[in-house]
């Protein structure tokens, strides 16, 4: 059987059957083997991260890029995500309309702070960086790819931790975590919601601040800076963080259209 035939498998009623369900859960599975480091898959690495026989692994491959979601990749055996996936990116990106307005604002913060200015977005249990902004003065820098799925120990995490509203999540994410790290975790989240900002200390003396972005439904991305520790005053009320939290509550402004947003009183003027 395969993708398309799995897909219209229901039981009397129109119930979905316990087989489709399994056969969706097996591409959302396949498809989140995918990243900025993992551009191609082979039907083996699939089958031994998924934990499939190489020929199930390879009629899933096969029966997705029948349906555009998966494409060949480069290498002989190997697939890539397709065009379907990067079309709907495209679409799903475009009505987050904080992407749009943010790139003026990362410009402007990777300027005046030296570091490296990120937006992420929250995806399917974690964050993902959206938008990278280096400061170009610099030749050195400290930088994260779009696309990349951030994990518990950055800033942007604990700060959308801290503000989502659907608690569900934060439980689920916390629940397999040790006590400690729970522990830890929640210190964190207590902190990045009284003082609206989360600072990170990475290895190699690297450090990630992030602050959250709210919409009319509630916190809608984070704006970040990564940058090198030495020489870097992160201290509470620094000008560091100071215009990390500006530029975060500057987009938000203009997202819910007020009338303190910088970019909103630009595009007035032009008019």
């Amino acid at each position: 059987m395969n993708y398309d035939q799995a897909m219209a498998n229901t039981e009397p009623g129109g119930e979905t059957s316990n087989f489709d369900i399994q056969s969706v859960s097996r591409v959302g599975q396949i498809l989140s083997l995918f990243g900025p480091r993992t551009v191609e898959l082979t039907a083996a690495d699939i089958a031994e991260r998924v934990g499939l026989n190489r020929t199930t692994a390879y009629r899933y491959a096969m029966s997705m890029v029948t349906a555009g979601i998966l494409e060949r990749g480069t290498r002989k055996g190997a697939f890539t995500l397709g065009g379907l996936l990067l079309q709907l990116g495209i679409h799903a990106l475009h009505r987050k309309r904080v992407v749009d307005i943010a790139p003026g604002y990362l410009d402007e913060l990777a300027r005046t702070s030296g570091a490296t200015a990120v937006l992420s977005l929250w995806g399917i249990d974690a964050p993902v960086v959206a938008l990278v902004q280096e400061d170009p003065a610099r030749t050195v820098h400290v930088t994260v790819r779009p696309g990349t799925q951030l994990d518990l120990s950055a800033s942007q995490t604990r700060v959308f931790l801290a503000h989502l509203t659907d608690h569900l999540t934060v439980e689920r994410t916390m629940e397999p975590l040790p006590a400690p790290q729970r522990a830890e975790l929640e210190a964190a989240i207590y902190t990045a919601r009284r003082t609206g900002y989360y600072v990170s200390k990475l290895p190699d003396g690297i450090y990630g601040a992030a602050a959250p972005v709210f919409d009319e439904h509630g916190i809608c991305a984070t704006v970040a800076l990564l940058g090198s520790e030495l020489g870097a005053d992160l201290s509470p009320g620094s000008p560091l963080l100071s215009a990390l939290t500006s530029t975060a509550a500057a987009l938000g402004a203009e997202l819910a259209g007020r009338e303190g947003a910088p970019n909103a009183q630009l595009r007035r003027v032009a008019e």
